[in-house]
Order: C-alpha cells, then sequence, then structure tokens
C-alpha cells in the first residue's frame, strides 16, 4: 500500500509539470488572442504566486490542521478547476483570477508532498519524486504544442490538462482513509523525526538569518528554472526564427533531459556529497548558459537547452533534503513550507522580469540575465554552506 501512495504522489508531481510545461508553449497564442504585450506575463506569473504563496508558505500550519490526504484532496480540485478555466475564459482578467486558483493547488501539493518525503524517504527518493515533475514538464509543451497544431487553439491543452487533474483530484478522494492510516503510521514512527513536528513557531523559525538565506537559494533557484522554462520557446521563435513546432519539441527536451538528469540523480545521489552535486550543476549551468548567450548556432542553442536541463535537474531535491542541515531540524518544517512559497515568488518574479527586458531591451537580454543570476546563486549557497558549517562548529 506504501508503494501505491508513493506511485500516486509521483503522478501528483507530474500534475505540477504539466502547467509550467504548457505555459512557455501557449503563451505567444494566448499573448495574440488577448492582444497583450511581452510584461503582461507579469500579471499571470503574480496572480499563480499569490495563491502559491498562501498554501505553501502556512503549509506547515495546515499538515498540522488537516490531514495529508484531505489536503491533496483539496489541491488538486484547486488546481482542476483553474485549468478547466483557462480553457473557456473569454477575458484576460478571468484567466488572471483561474490563476489564483492554480498557484493554491500547485502550492498545496507541492509543500505537502515535500514535507512527506523529506520526513519518511531518503534522497533517492526525493530525487524522483522531482523527476516527476520532470515528466510532466516535458509532457506539458508537447501537449501544447500537439494541440495548437491539430486545432489551432491553445485552450485544447489547457482542457485536456485540466480533466486529466479532475481525475487525479477524484484519485485522492477515494484514498483519504488510506493517506490518513499512513500519515498516522509515520507519526507514530517517528517520533523524533522534527520534520513530523509542527510545533515550531513561524515568528521563532523566521528569527534565524540561516533560514532567510536558505529562503533566498530557493527564491533565485527557481526563477531560473520557470524563466528557462518559459521563454525558451520565445527566445527561439521571435528572436532567433525557429519554427514554432521545432522550438515546441526543443523545449521539451530542456524538460525531457531534465527528467532523466533527476532520475540519475536518484541513483548516484549516495556516491557523490550533496555539495558538490549542487556546485557541479551550478557551473555546468553557467557554462551551457553562456553558449546560449553567445546564439554561435541553432545546434549549439539545441546543445546549450540540453545541458541546462540536465545541469539544474538535480539541485532542487539536493536543497530541499538539506533544509535540516542549513537551519537545523527544529526549523526544517517551517523552512520546507517557506521555501515553496520562495520558489512560487521566484518562479513569478524573475520570470516577470525577463518579460519586462524583452519588452525594453530584446529577448536577447534574458539569456544574459540568467548568466548573472546563476552567479549571484553560486556564491550564495557556497557561503549558506559555509555559514551552516559555522553554527554546527560553534554549537559542538
Amino acid at each position: 500500500m506504501r508503494a501505491g501512495l508513493m506511485v500516486l504522489a509521483f503522478t501528483a508531481y507530474i500534475s505540477l509539470g504539466l502547467p509550467d510545461g504548457l505555459l512557455g508553449v501557449a503563451w505567444p497564442s494566448m499573448r495574440h488572442d488577448f492582444s497583450l504585450n511581452h510584461d503582461s506575463f507579469g500579471a499571470l506569473m503574480i496572480a499563480i504566486t499569490a495563491g502559491y504563496l498562501t498554501s505553501s508558505f502556512f503549509g506547515g500550519r495546515l499538515m498540522a490542521r488537516f490531514k495529508l490526504g484531505t489536503l491533496l484532496t483539496a489541491s488538486t480540485f484547486s488546481a482542476a478547476i483553474a485549468l478547466l478555466g483557462y480553457s473557456v475564459a473569454p477575458l484576460w482578467w478571468m484567466i488572471v483570477i483561474a490563476a489564483v486558483a492554480a498557484g493554491l493547488g500547485g502550492g498545496g501539493i507541492d509543500v505537502t508532498l515535500n514535507n512527506y518525503v523529506a520526513s519518511n524517504h531518503g534522497d533517492n527518493l526525493m530525487q524522483w519524486l522531482h523527476a516527476s515533475y520532470g515528466i510532466g514538464a516535458t509532457m506539458g509543451p508537447v501537449i501544447m504544442t500537439t494541440a495548437i497544431t491539430l486545432t489551432g487553439r491553445w485552450r485544447a491543452g489547457y482542457l485536456l490538462v485540466g480533466l486529466l487533474q479532475l481525475a487525479l483530484m477524484f484519485s485522492f478522494l477515494f484514498t483519504i482513509s488510506t493517506w490518513e492510516n499512513q500519515d498516522k503510521s509515520s507519526a507514530t514512527s517517528q517520533k523524533t523525526n522534527h520534520l513530523n513536528s509542527h510545533d515550531t513557531s513561524m515568528k521563532t523559525t523566521l528569527r534565524h538569518p540561516r533560514v532567510w538565506l536558505s529562503i533566498f537559494l530557493f527564491f533565485i533557484y527557481m526563477g531560473i528554472e520557470v524563466a528557462f522554462g518559459a521563454w525558451t520557446y520565445s527566445l527561439l521563435t521571435e528572436s532567433r526564427e525557429v519554427s514554432t513546432k521545432l522550438a515546441g519539441y526543443w523545449v521539451g527536451s530542456f524538460w525531457g533531459i531534465f527528467t532523466v538528469g533527476r532520475i540519475a540523480a536518484g541513483i548516484y545521489t549516495s556516491r557523490i556529497s550533496r555539495m558538490k552535486l549542487i556546485t557541479g550543476s551550478f557551473l555546468a549551468a553557467l557554462f551551457a548558459t553562456i553558449i546560449l548567450a553567445l546564439n554561435i548556432n541553432n545546434a549549439a542553442s539545441l546543445a546549450a537547452i540540453i545541458l541546462i536541463g540536465l545541469a539544474i535537474a538535480p539541485v532542487l531535491p539536493a536543497l530541499i533534503s538539506g533544509t535540516a542541515d542549513r537551519v537545523g531540524p527544529r526549523f526544517a518544517a517551517n523552512t520546507i513550507g517557506i521555501q515553496i512559497a520562495a520558489m512560487g515568488a521566484g518562479g513569478a518574479t524573475i520570470p516577470s522580469l525577463c518579460g519586462i527586458m524583452a519588452k525594453r531591451f530584446s529577448l536577447e537580454a534574458i539569456p544574459v540575465f540568467m548568466i548573472i543570476l546563476i552567479i549571484i546563486l553560486t556564491f550564495s549557497n557556497l557561503y549558506s554552506v559555509k555559514a551552516a558549517n559555522a553554527v554546527g562548529q560553534f554549537e559542538d
């Protein structure tokens, strides 16, 4: 039964990746249909983030009050309603409102499953959980590209994924009692696991500088990841004159290799230190992004996109698994929720800034911006490890 729940958890994480993969390909068509500028992308991302921040920031509190299966059912229902709303909304402001519900659902799924896996499973399953996101993000561009090719309408892609999300909601609904029995079993067998203890106040957690540094890492990292996923298609089609069909599959290749990287990381993560894994990933991503910015030719850009996906793939699961090491076990549960909220904020803010830069300068400014952010992220992570080690030595 426990294996069955993990399969359902992986499926839920696939559902998290689908909308992100859809949006990058759908955006040019959405922008045309509603007569929008590039910077209107920010309104959509802000709306998603408003919901995402609400459900994820208070994830620790919600998990203390409600059962696991109940939270997952409610979260997937909210996401399904949002995606179905995208498929029928006639006005832009309605899309933006639906995006709030999408954020609420995504944040709820994200924080609940990350806490569950961090509490009850090891680094390898955390990598595989996040690999499931990559599967969804890989399928998203393919689904949307196929929908636009066959029907000429981006709404068809959202309709299909909304119906799939609704089916997932019923799966959680029918297994609520199973999830709750598993939750009780975990609580009984993990009494000493601080990730299962939610009695540390949010106010106390936020007093610690190490928590804020950890939050910053997630803000920058997710902004980079979402920006690559959301803007690569526009960069290729509108600035580098790559065909829409080919560009859609190129973006899919980014998420595809991203998924392969996380699956592989689940196998070799026990053979390499977390620090070496993260630092090596940042340096490889930096090199690939420089190649993308140089715009040597289409083949080099494709290779760079694939390498970026492979390089950043294991970073997020490794950062989440290392939360207790960075901030201390007492603050880990609350920090995981806040980090996921920071991911939502970064995933909205940084791609929105990319839209503003594309409007004021050009789409070619985006990879240069990514280079700067990767450098900042690399040094911030090195400092966070140094600070954690210093505190650990002091406490010893």
